[in-house]
């Protein structure tokens, strides 16, 4: 039995044709086994291991083509290697113009808002780094890109709202398409952010077998969520759905983040506006809830979470409570009388928001230059002793109180109002007869300006006080404010709302058109990928990609300098 070897220098093939030329070869008669892999390291140790590293495989280079092949007729059969990879290319792509670079395919297919990239990983950053200069978002199922590469692509695909999904990326959904491995699911009301390819695979899967379906699913990497990579595609992920009005709920499924990444992800989840079902494997929850995040333990308890969260939203849609406000308002403003109750509240937005200023700050750098004077989310604490130097503490004089909340109202830029409302002895006998007349002239300012205000006070007291609890509060919600009698609801309240009128997330927030249907998209590498978008009705364009300066990398860096240059 003989073994004979083709070594080809710098000739490319994706990994597809590879497995068919080496199963057409092995098919022959005469063959016994065969061998077609690119000559890298790892490579070759296969080879070893089924006793196909001849002398010449071993001294192939990393872009060499290397084919082995063992039998009574090894010599025959690689004589046919040409015909088999001439009949390996898809019907009818023999007649199709393939362009050789991706300016030639955008120029092809200008609605292209996606580049697909499956080639060889150590090309794959540079390709990346092409689509994102012609303003097109990335799906890299490419693996053994550097961390140093997927850093450098993500912060320069966030700075100019772009989004970079991977590297080895293996599955997502964009606009009922999918992209790498993807299930063919129903559309429906329910979008997905994952690490992991196979478990966005399952968890479509199953809600699509429970009923419901994809608007759509955005894989991230498995490195995305560690401080390295700072959780970069995660985050925007997360904005594109909490603002695409088809998704009602989403789901987020990865092995547990950094709790730095962590604390970041959850302010900007609590800032989506919708629910967010989060199954971050391994990680078992304090809570099984907490506001509109929903913690679970298994990938089946995530989709059929999520589904029932779906139908009851759909069931009970109603407008976002962002859309009431103008655009430009997006400030809250805290007047508090307790200080204690300041204090808390601070420290509860901050679960919201990333800065609260205040006369009596948590942290000294966040302290008012003026106490008077408001900037960004301020939270003022009346009762300091800025305020009280010759006049009655705010818990009895509300004249100080009275004038910053019609001041707070004529800014433009402020949305919330938050107020306490202290009742007892020692207290004002009637701190709703004052505060109620200036919430209706700070509304009806407002809604002058076409703006809407939205007044949140936190009435601490009993049904026994010498002020009837129950009296104020329907003289405050007469005036139109909103209610509680729990700093810490009121202090959510507020934050939940700044937070959607901020658009808070991690990162810059990604184009929408990135989620625009149909899909239209240019396809690297992998010619499967080309093939399964076709047979799914989206425009693409295959690019004949090779390797720069037929893989040899001093003479690639070369080119690359003269091209940016």
């Amino acid at each position: 039995m003989a073994v004979e070897t083709i070594v080809r220098p710098g000739a490319y093939y994706d990994s597809i044709v590879l497995m068919q030329l080496q199963r057409g070869l092995a098919a022959l008669p005469g063959v016994v086994d065969a061998g077609v892999v690119m000559g890298t390291p790892a490579n070759k140790d296969v080879l070893g291991q089924s006793g196909l590293l001849t002398a010449a495989a071993q001294a192939a280079g990393a872009d060499d083509l290397v084919i082995v092949v063992s039998g009574d007729d090894a010599a025959g059969a690689l004589g046919q290697v040409d015909a088999l990879l001439a009949g390996l290319r898809p019907a009818g792509a023999a007649g199709d113009y393939r362009p050789k670079s991706l300016e030639a395919a955008a120029a092809m297919l200008p609605a292209a808002q996606w580049v697909l990239i499956s080639v060889p990983g150590r090309y794959a950053a540079g390709v990346a780094r092409a689509a994102l200069r012609l303003g097109k978002n990335v799906f890299l199922y490419s693996d053994n890109v550097t961390l140093e590469d997927e850093i450098a692509l993500k912060q320069a695909a966030a700075a100019q709202g772009r989004l970079v999904m991977g590297p080895d990326c293996g599955t997502a959904i964009v606009a009922g398409a999918g992209l790498g491995f993807a299930n063919r699911v129903r559309p429906g009301p329910i979008g997905l952010v994952g690490a992991s390819g196979t478990g966005l695979q399952l968890v479509t899967a199953r809600i699509d077998q429970l009923g419901s379906g994809i608007t759509h699913a955005l894989g991230t990497g498995g490195r995305d969520l560690s401080d390295a990579v700072d959780g970069v595609t995660a985050c925007q992920a997360l904005d594109l759905l909490a603002h695409d009005p088809a998704t009602k709920v989403i789901v987020v499924v990865s092995k547990p983040p950094s709790p730095r990444i962590a604390a970041e992800f959850m302010r900007a989840a609590r800032a989506a506006g919708k629910p967010v079902v989060i199954d971050f494997i391994g990680y078992k929850p304090e809570h099984p809830a907490h506001g509109n995040l929903y913690f679970v333990e298994t990938l089946d308890a995530a989709a059929e979470l999520a589904v029932e969260l779906a139908r009851f939203e759909e069931e009970h849609d109603a407008a976002r409570p962002e859309e009431r406000f103008a655009p430009g308002q997006r400030f809250l403003r805290g007047l508090f009388s307790g200080g204690t109750l300041a204090y808390e509240a601070q420290l509860i937005l901050r679960e919201y928001v990333r800065t609260v200023y205040s006369n009596a700050p948590l942290d000294k750098q966040d302290a008012l230059e003026k106490a008077t004077v408001s900037r960004g989310h301020t939270i003022v604490d009346l009762g300091e002793d800025e305020f009280t130097v010759g006049r009655l503490h705010p818990m009895m004089d509300n004249d100080l109180r009275v004038k910053r909340i019609v001041q707070e109202a004529a800014d433009p830029e402020v949305a919330v109002l938050l107020l306490d409302v202290v009742l007892g002895y020692g207290a004002h006998p009637d701190p709703a007869g004052e505060l109620a007349p200036a919430i209706e002239q700070a509304r009806a300012l407002a809604a002058a300006a076409g703006r809407h205000l939205e007044v949140i006070a936190v009435v601490v007291g009993t049904e026994g006080d010498p002020q009837p609890m129950d009296e104020q509060i329907a003289r405050l919600q007469a005036a139109g404010a909103h209610i509680e009698t729990s700093n810490e609801a009121a202090a959510r309240h507020a934050g939940v709302l700044v937070q959607q009128l901020n658009r808070i997330g991690c990162h810059a927030p990604v184009d929408a058109g990135a989620l625009a249907a149909p899909l239209a998209a240019i396809n690297v590498g992998l010619e499967s990928f080309t093939e399964s978008l076709q047979s799914q009705g989206a425009a693409v364009v295959h690019v004949d990609w090779r390797p720069p300066a037929g893989g040899n990398e001093k003479l690639a860096g070369i080119l690359a300098r003269l091209k940016s240059s």
